[in-house]
């Protein structure tokens, strides 16, 4: 077919780069799986409070320490990405790409055993330490799946293969919804509302990413995501404004939701990870990934942070 033998998609790359973007399933899992399990959670250190103060003791959590302990469960797994993100060139030029990924995951087993048995430890200090292990193990997946996967695909290939990354993330952030309304609504647990709106469409738009990418260029899809991206949120502002005078405006947001959403996974999402792989030579890349994950991670961590704060302070959903 006058192609060389290098730019063939054997199966030998196709399980390469699966088994690859599974780590990045998994750092999506992570993003979405803290948010079902809120009340639940915060019951959790509430009722591990009481115990540590004693029956001479308050009848309840003092609802700043509530917020604050939430909000560090939150953030806490951004600052394991800043941390870790830091170390990418390090690990990814000492043990090397693929080895770098396979010993990253002794921090995800980690993670996920303490996370495991916080509760039965009735220790918060575990499932946060928990957080903050898989939050490392996402900022190292962050870096070096994106760039194993660049470094082995095909030119031709390259940027179509590069958006399965984002694509993964987004299943394990669909995964995570899904499946934690269904975990936590036991007999003695209320229902808990369904996911967000906007959780499955991210990964129907990042699977057809995968087929635009090489079509449209890199720069016409993020610089389109962004406009969209900016059109959606003002539309979103000016329905909710509107939502008390005019009720038809409550389905405008629900659009501008899911527009917002869909635009971000055409460009922004997904292009990020893998264009700096692009614009970087073998020698460099790895510092260069390190200063895109840190400025990522950084960004995670202050909305992580913040939020419920800015939420409580709105008068929206806060601890009891």
């Amino acid at each position: 077919d006058g192609e060389p033998p290098r730019q063939r998609v054997t199966g030998t790359l196709v399980l390469a780069v699966f088994s690859a973007v599974l780590g990045s399933l998994q750092f999506g899992y992570n993003i979405g799986v803290i948010n079902a399990p809120q009340k639940v959670i915060e019951q959790s250190y509430n009722e591990t409070w009481l115990g540590r103060q004693g029956p001479e003791g308050p009848s309840s959590i003092p609802p700043g320490t509530l917020t604050t302990l939430w909000a560090l469960s939150v953030a806490i797994f951004s600052v394991g990405g800043m941390i870790s993100s830091f170390l990418i060139g390090v690990v990814s030029q000492w043990l090397g790409r693929k080895r770098a990924m396979l010993v990253n995951n002794i921090l995800a087993v980690l993670g996920g055993t303490l996370m495991g048995l916080a509760n039965a430890a009735a220790s918060y200090e575990m499932l946060i330490l928990g957080r903050f292990l898989i939050g490392a193990y996402s900022g190292l997946t962050s870096g070096l799946v994106p760039m194993y996967v660049g470094e082995i695909a095909p030119t031709h290939l390259r940027g179509a293969l590069g958006t399965l990354n984002q694509l993964a993330i987004v299943i394990g952030i669909l995964i995570a919804q899904v499946t934690g309304p269904g975990l936590m609504s036991a007999p003695t647990r209320p229902v808990p509302p369904a996911p967000a709106p906007g959780g499955p469409l991210p990964s129907r738009d990042s699977s057809s990413q995968v087929f635009l990418v090489e079509r449209a260029g890199r720069r016409t899809l993020h610089l389109l995501g962004l406009a969209g991206m900016c059109g959606c949120a003002i539309l979103m502002t000016v329905a909710l404004l509107l939502l008390e005078r005019v009720p038809a405006m409550s389905y405008v947001s629900i659009v501008a939701i899911f527009g917002f959403v869909a635009f971000f996974e055409i460009g922004p999402g997904p292009i990020p990870w893998f264009i700096v792989a692009e614009l970087f030579s073998q020698g460099p890349r790895p510092a260069a990934m390190a200063v895109a994950g840190f400025s990522n991670w950084t960004c995670n961590f202050i909305i992580g942070m913040g939020f419920q704060y800015i939420a409580v302070g709105q008068g929206g959903a806060g601890p009891p």
